[in-house]
């Protein structure tokens, strides 16, 4: 009881009402504006860190004029508000309380006109006028964690040190059925109020929707309530109203202008930061490769690579280690991860120096801490290459370790230098950019710009399309160059 007074005179001591600047209407607010501000810039570089950003100066300068120009008529015109491309392949926007809005090149590539983008652009700044992050505990905000491209892992096993220190928290803002249809008013308001044609929002839902079961890039965005297919009809609904007075041939679409822009724009993931191919890791700038087991799931990014089955019950980690050599790296990972080292050896890994590890890791009540989740073990290997120390670990529960102990192995001892040039010069797949020479369906179109079989259905999506709609001669069509 004593717990409960505390926590209830907390909130009245440390939370005021404020008018909520879209609806107007005063609530309980739990966090300030400037507390807004600060968490926004605490979040940015752990985002900036865990993807990069997407270097396009022409998109950069776009997505800047569009977001500024919605920013001004919006109802929190004063926030420094900043707008960024992640160079990432998920299909993804989202926004940070404090005015930071993220779209990764993921979601660019499937937009097929401004109209769309600026629908999306609306929802996500709607998000932050609407103070939907800042009504959540700051703790609970901080803690909504997804590992980028459907990575599931036990709760133990990403409060492992090293995963959980290298930001692979990303902030991906998971938003109530009111939050959501709230920003999705306000995408339309907004989208309208700067000359776009809100309906566009709509059909970019139907997008969403046929993403959805795409293995390897599934939606987060808009993702949790209703269903995309829902939202389809409702966001016609409020164009519908918001354009009553409107005569919508004066609203914008500008398809030409996007789709020429985005040409040549890399598509899925781009191979110079690594990439998977049949069951091998490649790194072509750092030149290493291992093998990774069959069936697991791996992402990528620039600070780290996770590895991990779909029972989710193991996860392998591999990233840089800190130290001079290996013995001052073995030491700052057994302090950093707070580990009990039961065997250390000394080893070579195809002909490299090493160091393997097989430790406990130390129960939090024993440092003073709350107890929380199953005991972990894990296998750490240091690797030195090319004056870099290379760091493994593969973890998993103490009762499930054995399990895995043998794959965690196989795919350390693999690492060995990348030689081979066809695997060092891949090259990306990129969006290009083609006008159909004749009215045909969109499937013909594809097989005439000697697009494979395989990749139709996969770009029918991407252009917004059924392979059998007809496209007329001269419009612009997405298909794939470079490698794929």
């Amino acid at each position: 009881m004593k717990i409960l007074q505390f926590a209830v005179l907390c909130v009245l001591l440390f939370s005021s009402c404020a008018r909520n600047p879209v609806t107007g209407k005063k609530e309980l607010s739990l966090m300030s504006e400037s507390q807004e501000l600060a968490l926004g810039k605490e979040s940015d570089p752990a985002i900036i860190a865990q993807f990069g950003l997407y270097n396009n100066p022409t998109m950069q300068d776009f997505i800047n004029q569009k977001g500024k120009e919605m920013a001004a008529i919006s109802h929190r015109p004063n926030l420094p508000y900043e707008f960024k491309i992640l160079d990432s392949p998920v299909v993804n926007a989202f926004a940070v309380p404090g005015g930071y809005v993220y779209f990764t090149r993921g979601i660019m590539c499937h937009f097929n006109n401004e109209a769309e983008f600026a629908g999306v652009l609306g929802h996500e700044i709607g998000h932050i006028t609407a103070k939907h992050g800042a009504r959540q505990q700051r703790d609970q905000l901080l803690g909504q964690i997804l590992l980028i491209g459907g990575l599931i892992v036990s709760k133990d096993l990403r409060n492992f040190a090293d995963v959980a220190q290298q930001g692979l928290g990303l902030l991906f803002l998971k938003f109530s059925r009111d939050h959501e249809t709230e920003s999705d008013k306000l995408g339309v308001d907004y989208s309208t109020k700067i000359g776009y044609d809100a309906r566009q929002m709509a059909g970019f839902f139907k997008t969403l929707k046929k993403l959805g079961g795409e293995d390897g890039r599934i939606p987060t965005f808009l993702s949790t309530h209703p269903d995309p297919g829902d939202r389809y009809n409702n966001v016609n609904n409020l164009a519908a109203e918001a354009q009553k007075t409107l005569d919508p041939a004066t609203l914008k679409t500008n398809r030409n202008n996007y789709l020429r822009m985005i040409d040549g724009l890399i598509y899925g993931e781009d191979p110079k930061q690594g990439y998977v191919e049949n069951n091998v890791f490649y790194h072509p700038e750092l030149k290493f490769q291992y093998s990774v087991p069959a069936t697991w799931k791996t992402i990528n990014s620039p600070t780290q690579v996770q590895m991990a089955p779909a029972d989710g019950k193991a996860l392998m980690v591999m990233d840089l280690a800190e130290g001079s050599d290996l013995n001052s790296a073995k030491n700052k990972v057994i302090q950093d991860n707070q580990l009990s080292v039961l065997e250390s050896a000394n080893v070579t890994v195809n002909g490299l120096s090493a160091i393997a590890l097989l430790s406990d890791v130390v129960p939090p009540q024993q440092q003073g801490q709350q107890q929380q989740g199953q005991p972990l073990k894990v296998l750490t290997y240091l690797i030195l290459y090319n004056n870099l120390i290379y760091k493994f670990h593969g973890l998993s529960t103490t009762a499930d370790f054995n399990n895995y102990f043998n794959q965690f192995q196989s795919t350390m001892k693999s690492f060995k230098p990348l030689t081979d040039q066809a695997k060092i010069n891949k090259q990306p797949t990129l969006i290009k950019i083609v006008e159909s020479k004749r009215n045909a369906s969109l499937q013909q179109i594809l097989s005439e710009f000697n697009m494979p079989t395989a990749k139709h259905n996969e770009l029918a999506i991407l252009n917004g399309m059924e392979l059998n709609s007809i496209v007329e001669s001269g419009t612009l069509v997405k298909v794939l160059g470079g490698q794929f």
